[in-house]
């Protein structure tokens, strides 16, 4: 079984001590390619070390999450920038709206947000997108820019029926996590009318532990966990599972590696 965390923080401090360990037992589970996605200018080098260490295996993105939208977020802009002239990433992302810690910068969010899409439309790049709290005005923005170009993930879905419909008719996947093992979400009922060809696998590690190990630091191990959910709610096995979002993930990120 092959399987894809298409969105880890495996380059985070909470992996210091252990990084090898815990690509290991990934590995051992089945996952076999880990896409990073960029937070801002200090988590660049941490997340090329990783690439570097495991070419073919960890690829990095390039984008400034929405929280890390700040004063300087045009010089935070700038450096992304920079980063797309001189090589090739896997997506622009993380990048979006995030509207549930703190709206002071909440223009200045659309702003970075709209930039970053119109990059992803120049470079032939999908975009991994942030919506917390958020979902909606996402949607909208993704509407004002869409084109044939135009691809990639609303990271970490957890909306309606309704919301996942739109992002599907957008040419859009949802990325499905430990979320969805949580009793409280309602997701598992949403994922029940959505044809997995619409579904890539991430874990945003080390956040969003799935059950049986919420509250503890998340992997990219557990993985098999949201596996075997979604092989329950969509009534399929967990091969089948991996072998179609393993499917969606290469169409999104155009097989590197």
């Amino acid at each position: 079984m092959t399987i894809i965390d298409t969105h880890c923080h495996l380059y985070a401090s909470e992996f210091e001590n252990d990084i090898d360990a815990v690509i290991e037992r990934a590995r051992q589970n089945g996952v076999q390619k880990f896409y990073l996605p960029n937070i801002d200018s200090s988590s660049i080098a941490g997340m090329l070390n990783l690439e570097h260490k495991y070419p073919g295996i960890c690829f990095p993105m390039m984008g400034l999450h929405p929280c890390d939208v700040k004063e300087n977020y045009k010089e935070e802009l700038a450096i992304v920038e920079e980063w797309l002239t001189k090589r090739k990433f896997a997506a622009i992302g993380e990048i979006g709206l995030d509207f549930y810690w703190d709206k002071t910068y909440a223009a200045r969010q659309y702003e970075a947000f709209r930039c970053q899409v119109e990059w992803a439309k120049t470079y032939g790049l999908p975009i991994v997108i942030h919506s917390r709290e958020a979902m909606q005005q996402c949607i909208e923005v993704v509407s004002e820019h869409k084109t044939e170009k135009l691809r990639g993930i609303f990271h970490c879905f957890g909306g309606t029926l309704e919301e996942a419909e739109k992002i599907i008719a957008l040419g859009f996947y949802l990325g499905i996590g430990g979320v969805l093992t949580y009793k409280k979400s309602g997701l598992k009922e949403v994922l029940k009318h959505i044809d997995i060809k619409h579904i890539v696998l991430e874990t945003d590690a080390p956040y969003l532990t799935p059950v049986p190990f919420r509250g503890k630091r998340n992997e990219s191990a557990y993985l098999k966990y949201i596996v075997d959910t979604l092989a329950a709610v969509k009534e399929l096995s967990p091969e089948e599972i991996a072998a179609i979002t393993t499917a969606n993930a290469n169409l999104v990120f155009q097989q590197m590696g």
